[in-house]
């Protein structure tokens, strides 16, 4: 038993190494020896030395019970292993062990975190009774795995059945409500939050923070992050995050130096939210004096994903070639999403002979990727080279490559209302088009004129503004129009990038019709208002 005690204690101060000697001394292990190694591996991230751990335990003759299994599924959920996870699942129906509460929890977890979800959510049916800890994994896994509506649907259908969420329920539900950017959800779940004392909590303040930056309501995740006494490294990460999405770079900076003040240490995921909001703020100085921190005076190494907001920030500074410089001396192998990021900052600077160049270095990465091929369509299409744009397309057909629609969506009494480019079979289309025909008429009186390049195809001129017209930004705008009460801000959300020729048409817009257009892209927020926007052309 001192043998086991002392492993024990040293796995639960960290000390895997010590644990592993004493180990490997015994004289002779028991299956509670077996089981703390396993744990113990498990939990802190070793899932493959677990995994080999939990076989060997097999090989001995060893018979696992449920907290060794808890384990090995909850390490087979961390590598994704689903092969591993069903040999497990066959272990535990073998051991009769499948309507153990714990076994099944996190058997249910492993199929989920692999993105089978149906089979998770079919091992918890099976389970004698619904607790938090099953609530929890379906809820977590659907979020998880894209599921945002069904998360929150499950989320109404246990509180109803009387199971009380706890702080990690809400964590989920708050995520999902994110994912959506259902704003009114939202706020129900914050106030479920409230009302169940776990608002203060810092993980559902963190994912608040988060849920309302997604919904455009930066000034809401103020309130939430400040009303928290003192600094959280995690809290302030979120809240620098949602300022370098909403482009408020100078209030990002100001925050990280407030808590570097406080006594907190940033990270690389703080490092990784600050630079991204130099980049989108236009602070080149700022952000190059960040990275220098950083690396200099935190001794942190940076990821490539550090290294994509450098060559971001240097882009859109205009200064291309030290850009590529960086990318090409940087120690660590360049991906695709780096070179993407130059290549877009060749479009914004009108570089064309380099984003020709750029072009072929980032389809060779990764040719199945349909932005790029967009991305270098706009490119040609803005120097009207016709030709060169039916190459690119043969290119995508022959590559079996689809351009992703463009999709936006809009939340009216707590439903969310699905707009997609050139779609026209929305029920009140007939309203939505003559609303669009009225607002763009008075924004051209303001001197709008369509951008032409920005359709991809070279087509009579009347074929492109109607084109135009219905990109999907514009279409949920005009329902917005249609069905909220006039003076109310309209919030939409898209999954691209706003094109050009929509900035330019939604900012007249904001000026036409007398009220706020927030939209959120792919990458940031615009906060449309009189005539301007939030990035101030700088996206």
């Amino acid at each position: 038993m001192s043998w086991n005690i002392l492993i024990g204690g040293y796995i639960k101060n960290g000390d895997l190494g010590t644990a592993r000697e004493l180990f490997d001394e015994m004289p002779a292990r028991n299956v509670a020896t077996w089981n703390a190694m396993v744990a113990g591996l498990t939990n802190s991230g070793h899932n493959e030395d677990s995994l080999r751990f939990f076989l060997a335990m097999r090989r001995e003759g060893m018979q696992p019970d449920e907290f060794g299994l808890g384990s090995v599924l909850r390490c087979c959920a961390g590598l994704r292993d689903s092969v591993s996870g069903r040999q497990g699942h066959a272990y535990v129906v073998r051991s009769g062990l499948d309507r153990d509460m714990c076994v099944g929890s996190s058997l249910a977890h492993m199929y989920m975190r692999c993105g089978f979800l149906e089979e998770g959510e079919a091992v918890l049916r099976a389970l004698p009774s619904l607790n938090i800890v099953s609530c929890n994994t379906i809820i977590a896994g659907r979020t998880q795995n894209g599921d945002s509506e069904g998360a929150l649907e499950y989320f109404s259908m246990m509180r109803g059945a009387g199971v009380e969420a706890n702080a990690v329920t809400f964590v989920s539900a708050i995520s999902s409500c994110s994912d959506l950017a259902a704003l009114a959800q939202g706020q129900q779940v914050h106030a479920q939050a409230i009302k169940a004392g776990v608002d203060k909590i810092v993980p559902v303040m963190t994912s608040l923070v988060h849920m309302y930056s997604r919904c455009g309501c930066l000034g809401d995740s103020e309130r939430v992050c400040f009303a928290y006494d003192g600094s959280d490294l995690v809290l302030c990460s979120a809240m620098i995050s949602a300022y370098g999405f909403h482009g408020h770079g100078q209030k990002a900076v100001d925050l990280f130096k407030k808590m570097m003040n406080e006594g907190v240490e940033p990270n690389e995921v703080t490092f990784l939210t600050l630079l991204y909001a130099c980049s989108h703020s236009g602070l080149k100085d700022e952000g190059m004096e960040c990275f220098e921190l950083m690396t200099k005076t935190y001794g942190l190494q940076p990821s490539v994903k550090h290294y994509t907001c450098i060559v971001d920030l240097l882009g859109r500074s205009g200064c291309l070639n030290e850009a590529e410089a960086l990318i090409l001396s940087m120690p660590l192998r360049p991906d695709g999403i780096i070179w993407k990021t130059l290549l877009s900052a060749c479009k914004i600077q009108k570089n064309f002979d380099m984003a020709e160049r750029i072009a072929e270095r980032v389809i060779e990465l990764d040719p199945h990727d349909s932005a790029s091929y967009v991305l270098l369509s706009n490119i040609r299409a803005t120097s009207r080279r016709w030709d060169s744009v039916s190459e690119v397309r043969k290119t995508m057909r022959k590559q079996n490559v689809r351009k992703e629609p463009g999709v936006s969506w809009v939340e009216l009494k707590g439903q969310v209302h699905q707009f997609c480019t050139g779609d026209k079979s929305h029920p009140r289309q007939g309203e939505i088009d003559e609303c669009l025909e009225e607002v763009i008429g008075k924004i051209r009186e303001c001197g709008y004129a369509p951008d032409m390049t920005m359709v991809l195809h070279d087509m009579e001129d009347e074929e492109k503004e109607d084109s135009l017209a219905h990109h999907s930004e514009k279409l949920a705008i005009a329902f917005a129009l249609l069905s909220l009460p006039e003076g109310v801000p309209i919030r939409v959300m898209k999954n691209l990038r706003v094109c050009d020729d929509c900035h330019v048409a939604i900012k007249l817009m904001s000026k036409v019709i007398g009220r706020e257009i927030v939209v959120r892209d792919v990458s940031r927020f615009h906060h449309f208002r009189d005539g301007e926007c939030s990035c101030g052309d700088y996206w």
